[in-house]
């Protein structure tokens, strides 16, 4: 194999969370920048916790990021199976190898064995952190006997390695314990798998979470009992709460699939998680093929930081106000899901297509701009009760059908003919324009603040911008 490879290997146990999409993000980025290869690999040892559900969600989610892989689930590749569950014989095999060479050992000492031993320490010594003593180390093998497989680590020496976003990082072996490979069900724990994996895939480089430096010494351990030379490290900083928190549904919306019912879109979303952690001079707003040429591991932070739902709405909303980073034609296609939503099927593409432009500075999200379509498919338009109260009066009822005559007689159906022939009424009436413009808005909108007025008419069509008037001057005569 030749070329980077790099893997995103979620558990699947729910949904994606946001900060595993940065993860995901930045493997992508790097295997795209570098021609190599992503990777999908599910991590479904865990049989209580994991499901087919999750893993059809994850998936869901990566494909509607456009974050592609190259070899996983849907797509197969010449190192499968990508499910560990389904790799278990070769777990066996490996963790077998370990024990004949006298680098792992079955311990058969029970939960409550373990459970007295940490009670005890703690009773003499309060802060002490528990390490298994080696108790099995040197007991005769008995592979029928209940047990767990736990990595004869050394006592000498240190597990050093250079990582790609914090250095050089150093662990001396005696501060790590013998740990365990195998639970007594049979099943791999995470330091296993994971390296057993990562070789047999030919993963050049492993990018996680910061949380994880802690697994890498014992995997680097295990590397080197199996013969093997270890990949590449990069750890990623944490994604907090805005209270420095590990970020969590309390803290709000931290599922992929939440944003995108939200109605944000899939390169806002990646555009900001890309730039939490990473950096590029001062460039916020970037484009999919910007970031990839872009992205390098020397220009990751190694600090935390908070997310900010507020930027996170903003840098969103920047990518919808440019053409060039949300094109019409994919605007269109994703706002009609949201203005079904509101029981606008009537919505139509060509209508929507030709309200963008009225509405791109305004619409915060693809929710938000059904919401601002609203009236354009609903007739008569939901009135705003104050926008009623203050311009649909008896009073206007006179004024609104004179608007209607004055518009009947336009003949070339575009704004700026319309606004002439509002703006000679007004001088015949001797009349501001806004005292004619406003419960003309509110009539044909429902509210009283709009894109420009002669606009929306012009998109509204002749028929239904007269229609629209005289239902408003009905509904104003009527008025107590």
């Amino acid at each position: 194999m030749t070329g980077p490879r790099v893997r995103f290997a979620p558990s699947p146990s729910g949904y994606l969370h946001i900060g595993g999409a940065r993860t995901a993000l930045f493997n992508w980025l790097w295997a795209r920048s570098q021609g190599g290869k992503f990777i999908i690999r599910i991590e479904d040892t865990d049989q209580d916790r994991s499901s087919l559900d999750s893993v059809s969600a994850i998936l869901d989610a990566l494909r509607w990021l456009g974050l592609d892989w190259d070899e996983g689930p849907e797509m197969e590749g010449p190192v499968g199976p990508y499910f560990q569950s389904d790799r278990k014989a070769l777990y066996r095999e490996s963790v077998e190898k370990l024990i004949q060479a006298g680098k792992a050992y079955r311990c058969y000492c029970t939960k409550e064995e373990l459970d007295a031993a940490r009670d005890a320490l703690k009773a003499h010594d309060p802060k002490a952190q528990f390490v298994y003593p080696g108790t099995c180390r040197q007991k005769p093998d008995d592979p029928h006997c209940p047990h767990v497989v736990r990595f004869a680590t050394p006592k000498e020496g240190s597990v050093d390695f250079n990582d790609k976003v914090f250095g050089v990082i150093s662990t001396p072996n005696k501060e790590q314990q013998d740990f365990v490979l195998v639970r007594r069900d049979g099943y791999p724990l995470y330091n296993l798998a994971a390296v057993i994996d990562d070789h047999a895939m030919g993963i050049t480089l492993v990018a996680r979470g910061r949380d994880h430096i802690g697994n890498t010494p014992p995997q680097i351990l295990l590397y080197r009992a199996f013969g093997w030379e270890p990949p590449e490290f990069a750890h990623l900083p944490m994604m907090l709460s805005p209270k420095g928190e590990k970020l969590s549904k309390r803290h709000g919306s931290v599922s992929v699939h939440e944003y995108r019912d939200r109605g944000y879109s899939p390169m806002g979303v990646l555009n900001y998680l890309a730039r939490f952690g990473w950096s590029f001079g001062d460039q916020e707003i970037f484009g999919r093929d910007e970031l990839v040429r872009a992205f390098s591991w020397d220009r990751v932070n190694k600090s935390d930081g908070k997310f900010d739902e507020k930027k996170f709405a903003d840098v969103a909303f920047e990518h919808l106000k440019r053409p060039e980073l949300t094109a019409d034609a994919d605007y269109t296609a994703r706002t009609l899901p949201f203005l079904a939503a509101r029981g606008l099927e009537n919505a139509t593409a060509e209508t929507v297509g030709a309200a963008l432009p009225l509405i791109r500075e305004r619409a915060r999200n693809f929710a938000d701009a059904a919401l601002h379509l609203d009236y354009f498919f609903r007739a008569p338009p939901t009135l705003d009760p104050a926008a009623q109260k203050k311009f649909l009066l008896p009073a206007v009822a006179p004024r609104l059908r004179e608007v209607g005559s004055a518009l009947a007689g336009v003949s070339n159906w575009k704004a700026p003919e319309l606004e002439q022939a509002i703006t000679a009424l007004c001088e015949r009436q001797s009349l501001a324009v806004k005292d004619v413009a406003q419960p003309l808005r509110v009539a044909v909108t429902g509210r009283s603040a709009s894109p420009p007025l002669y606009d929306v008419l012009a998109l509204l069509g002749k028929d239904s911008t007269l229609k629209r008037i005289e239902q408003a001057a009905k509904l104003a005569e009527s008025t107590p």
